[in-house]
């Protein structure tokens, strides 16, 4: 950790002292020339980006089940060098801040159960650390040939299998080899080898299968307590994507996921668009095939991810449309009763159209997803609203086959805002999101199936600044 400090400390002063010692005027001549004539026109000619993220958030559980808080404070530096013969650097940092909070290490009373929403702005595997929150981020060489690029090192990735899944004040990164080839207008190719994930709400780098089981394990099929966690033999992930592009406003994006001697996932999404007048239709449909291969990790299947033999197949829709500063788009979401859909939540969100933030469908088979979205932008973009339906009709609780985490069918809605503003203050934006929960039906359910799953609002507050 001290290493980390120690690197992104030096990246600062570097920055300042190069900064300090120009006058405005040079700064600007030096970056609109491309020629590089020293160590300091190289750093000024690069590119900086600061982010400052304020982060508060609360959920308030029902009747006497522990309610929680908590305000955070983060803020990071990062570069990415100007090419040189085509070879660039990537290098930044982050440090975070628990200002004030509720006990997020303190079980409820009632279930016993631990925070859910509020640790994940933190470490998850340190609950009690409130300072010691660094993490050194990007740290990768990328080759850019033309349109296209190789990138080995620490990056972000945006996949249906990993991505950066936002929603916290730091998002997951991946270690690896990634290569973009983007020469040809109909077809692309994107692809290649994970082998050390550092997941959103924590600050350490996992390797390979070791990167699962950080965020809660559910219960294998037999309803016995899942413990694959440190126990799944992986070398890391492969992922190969080919996207097509044979008209204007039609793709096809066909992915494979290969969690080496885990699973294999296959997905294919076909999105198209189409403008009539003012009206632009959009649709979009993706299926999802999943096996497990060999003994899905462990021969002993008490701690084995998947289970030997599993397969599942999940099948996602969506159709909407854009007027003028309106979109609205309804999604339907169905997996099948063959097996649980499963990606571990370490390394992403689901990619289903239903996915509403505050909550997941994985770990569930047999489920039926609807929802509905409707965002509207004001004159000036500034300011942005959004308004979200969900019903989730999930297996029941002790249908522990199709049902990983226990969670009950529910409904839930979702208020956003997002205020963008300009001028001396550009670079600040402002969102809220109010998240609620509501369980389906009448039944009484034992509090360890509510507490931090239903019968909740979940509220977030955060401001952004990036320079």
């Amino acid at each position: 950790m001290k290493k980390h400090i120690f690197i992104f400390s030096t990246l600062v002063v570097c920055w300042c002292n190069i900064v300090l010692a120009q006058s405005e005027e040079d700064i600007l001549s030096n970056i609109d020339s491309s020629k590089i004539e020293s160590a300091k026109d190289f750093f000024t000619k690069s590119k900086w980006h600061f982010h400052s993220r304020t982060y508060f958030m609360s959920t308030i559980n029902e009747g006497s089940l522990k309610d929680d808080y908590t305000l955070a404070q983060g803020a990071g530096l990062g570069l990415l060098t100007r090419p040189i013969s085509g070879f660039q650097l990537g290098v930044s940092g982050y440090f975070i801040f628990n200002l004030v909070s509720s006990d997020l290490s303190k079980a409820d009373a009632i279930t016993n159960g631990n925070n859910r929403y509020e640790i994940g702005q933190y470490d998850i595997t340190r609950p009690l650390n409130k300072s010691d929150l660094d993490r050194l981020e990007d740290l990768f060489l990328r080759y850019t040939y033309k349109k296209s690029n190789l990138t080995v090192g620490r990056f972000e990735l945006q996949t249906p299998f990993v991505n950066m899944q936002d929603g916290r004040m730091r998002p997951t990164i991946e270690e690896g080899v990634w290569l973009s080839i983007k020469e040809f207008k109909k077809i692309g190719f994107n692809g290649g080898f994970i082998w050390a994930i550092s997941p959103r709400s924590t600050v350490e780098w996992f390797k390979g299968g070791n990167s699962v089981g950080l965020y809660g394990q559910g219960v294998n099929v037999d309803g016995t307590k899942s413990n694959y966690k440190n126990n799944i033999q992986s070398k890391g992930l492969a992922i190969g994507n080919v996207v097509i592009k044979p008209f204007k406003k039609l793709e096809i994006n066909i992915w494979d996921g290969y969690f080496e001697n885990v699973m294999n996932t296959v997905f294919v999404e076909v999105k198209n668009e189409i403008k009539k007048s003012k009206i632009i239709f959009y649709q979009a449909v993706m299926f999802i095939n999943q096996q497990a291969i060999r003994d899905g990790g462990n021969s002993n299947q008490q701690k084995t991810y998947i289970n030997q033999g599993a397969i599942s197949n999940s099948f996602s829709s969506q159709l909407g449309f854009k007027y003028s500063n309106i979109n609205l788009n309804l999604n339907y979401t169905h997996v099948t009763d063959d097996g649980r859909y499963l990606m571990p939540r370490e390394w992403g969100r689901d990619p289903f159209y239903t996915f509403m933030p505050r909550e997941r469908n994985e770990g569930s088979g047999g489920v039926n997803a609807f929802t509905t979205n409707l965002n509207y932008s004001f004159k000036n973009n500034k300011f942005k609203a959004g308004l979200g339906y969900g019903f989730f009709k999930l297996p029941l609780i002790s249908d522990f086959r199709l049902n990983k985490y226990s969670m009950p069918s529910y409904h839930q809605i979702n208020l956003s805002s997002t205020y963008t503003f300009d001028k001396f203050w550009r670079g600040i934006d402002v969102r809220m999101l109010i998240a609620s929960k509501i369980q389906e039906g009448q039944e009484k359910l034992n509090p360890i199936y509510v507490y931090n799953k239903v019968n909740l609002v979940n509220f977030s507050l955060i401001v952004d600044i990036k320079l």
